[in-house]
């Protein structure tokens, strides 16, 4: 092995190291792999930093903002609260359809934001049900590598893989090229979830999940409209109290007042309703109310007619003008510009209005603020004398049916024309988001805000590996071996000895950084047995991304890991089967499917 390849092999071993120990952020392990290879002469300069113009790089960048811009419609939104719904009805038809959506729509955008935005509804889900949270977190990140196998734009993997390819002098991989694979992979992955899956999750109860979500009591007001699914309906059986579980402590009719009414009591039009909750209830009620509309009521004196708005906790300080105060004396709404939803006083609070409660240092105001104005709330809270304090701030984003239509006819369009070799995909997600900006669905600095810069340097830094590779032979060296010791059992060892070796690397490291160390050597062993390269890339494709055993190999298994305080035993406990399923299937269906 010549010196130049012993470099590269050692700058490798190194890197593996630093992802698998997470000593040093990956990206920046990432960039540092870049300047070694630049340092030691095994890549030029412009060839490291290539990575950043590799259509690979540039597609994920704008399918970060795509992404954005369909999470920005509040059409997961209006999903996940049908999905808090039919869990409540039927929990095992709720998690597969919970999978088969996540799955669906992480074939078409970034995972990472649809898992952001699941998770504390799958966690509310879950509190409903009487369930641990960490008996569905997983199943939800896995659902989504799943769908992310199944179509070129699924995941960043993917892209990769294709660009290291096109770089190599092969062919561009077809958006559906990976598509009857992955879709066998995604029956296999649900069915074995839903069935052993699910049993071999931990049941613990999650104390800091349950502070976290069930957050501070609230006692606020809502008034029934006539139109009210709750109207003429006894208490126990309003949706009020069935979905949300709100607990009713008082109910006020004209001149009449009836504290503590029996679960039998029947609402009527007009009643106001004193009810204790917490935010994310708070939450939930918005949320139905504006994108539903099944329950049209009003909290407070606040319609729910609003617009990308945010709920703020506002704390009284020690010694805040505020202090003793009521918010009508305050003149709350015009002064800060914030619809106060309810407050949390130290004791029940036996007004009859939350703008007649006199106030107290430590009480708690819950107010709904437009979202731009929370920059404002914030300089209010720095200066020297705030009158409160800022504990969180929550956005509500409203479901905006136009908005939806234009960014689903975009990505309609844009997976026609690429499926059909009309228009490359990277040109295409280029114009999807340029159209989006024309139609001011996005504006710029949305645009920029929406990437994940993190994962666009660890894509342009690992690249630079496979040049590296291939410049000092070192993908032949590996190549070689592996056709020497599996070659003569035929192209099922090599594509099973590739799969596993894959899997592995990315159970320790970035499934990108694994991705973009094996494509060259799959390239290399193609040409080696004088094959298609396709069978071998689709193999690193669905073996960089299949990484269930450990939270670190995929960034959404990292984030439910966070979320469900999980251990890594339970993820190796749940994912070691899966692992193996899908070894085995791939190892035996992609030389049928491909050869």
């Amino acid at each position: 092995m010549a010196t130049a390849a012993i470099i590269t092999l050692v700058i490798i071993g190194v890197a593996v190291f630093l992802f698998a120990t997470d000593l040093l952020p990956i990206d920046l392990v990432a960039i540092l792999i870049m300047l070694a290879l630049i340092l030691t002469g095994s890549i030029s300069a412009e060839e490291g930093v290539a990575g950043f113009s590799n259509k690979a790089t540039i597609t994920v960048v704008f399918m970060f903002v795509l992404s954005e811009a369909l999470l920005k419609t509040g059409a997961l939104q209006v999903l996940a609260q049908r999905l808090s719904k039919l869990f409540k009805r039927n929990f095992n038809l709720g998690l597969l359809l919970m999978m088969l959506l996540i799955a669906f729509i992480s074939a078409f955008i970034n995972n990472t934001p649809v898992v952001a935005v699941f998770i504390p509804v799958v966690i509310q889900i879950a509190h409903r049900a009487g369930l641990s949270p960490a008996k569905m977190l997983i199943p939800l990140s896995f659902a989504s590598i799943f769908g992310g196998m199944c179509t070129l734009i699924g995941t960043s993997t993917n892209i990769l893989v294709s660009g290291i390819a096109e770089k190599e002098g092969e062919a561009a991989i077809d958006l559906f090229a990976m598509t009857k694979m992955g879709v066998i992979l995604l029956v296999i992955g649900i069915l074995y979830m839903i069935l052993f899956g699910r049993k071999l999750l931990p049941n613990r109860a999650n104390q800091n999940l349950k502070q976290k979500f069930n957050l501070r009591s609230y006692v606020t007001e809502i008034e029934l409209l006539s139109d009210s699914s709750s109207v003429n309906t006894a208490i126990m059986d309003s949706e009020l109290v069935k979905d949300l579980e709100l607990d009713v402590m008082e109910v006020r009719r004209s001149t009449n007042q009836y504290v503590q009414p029996a679960g039998d009591f029947i609402l009527k039009a007009g009643d106001i309703l004193k009810v204790r909750c917490n935010v994310d209830k708070i939450k939930s009620l918005k949320d139905q109310a504006k994108i539903l509309v099944s329950t049209p009521i009003k909290i407070g004196d606040d319609d729910l007619k609003g617009t990308q708005s945010t709920l703020v906790e506002m704390v009284i300080s020690a010694e805040s003008e505020l202090h003793n105060k009521t918010l009508k004396e305050l003149d709350f709404r015009r002064r800060f510009r914030a619809i106060p939803l309810a407050i949390q006083h130290r004791e029940s609070i036996s007004n009859d209005g939350i703008y007649d409660v006199r106030l107290r240092s430590g009480d708690i105001i819950l107010a709904e603020v437009k979202t731009h104005y929370v920059k404002e709330l914030k300089r209010i809270e720095s200066d020297q004398k705030a009158p409160f304090v800022l504990l969180s701030e929550d956005m509500i984003t409203d479901f905006d049916k136009p908005k939806f239509i234009k960014v689903l006819s975009l990505i309609l369009v844009m997976v026609g024309l690429a499926a059909f070799n009309i228009l490359d995909i990277m040109v295409g997600v280029i114009s999807c988001v340029v159209a989006l900006v024309l139609l001011k669905v996005l504006d710029m600095k949305e645009m920029y805000q929406a990437v994940n810069w993190k994962i666009i340097f660890l894509l342009a830094g690992t690249l630079s590996l496979g040049t590296a590779m291939v410049n000092t032979g070192l993908d032949l060296y590996i190549a070689y071996f592996i056709t020497n010791q599996l070659g003569g059992f035929g192209p099922v060892a090599v594509i099973s000895g590739l799969y596993l070796t894959t899997s592995l690397l990315t159970e320790i490291m970035s499934n990108n950084a694994s991705a973009a160390l094996m494509a060259p050597i799959a390239i290399a062993t193609a040409h080696g047995m004088e094959m298609e390269t396709l069978p071998f890339l689709i193999t690193i494709m669905f073996a960089a991304s299949a990484t269930f055993m450990t939270p670190v190999g995929y960034q959404t298994n990292a984030m439910v890991f966070s979320a469900g305080k999980y251990t890594f035993r339970d993820f190796f406990k749940v994912g070691v089967g899966l692992n193996l399923l899908f070894w085995v299937a791939a190892s035996i269906l992609i030389p049928l499917l491909y050869f």
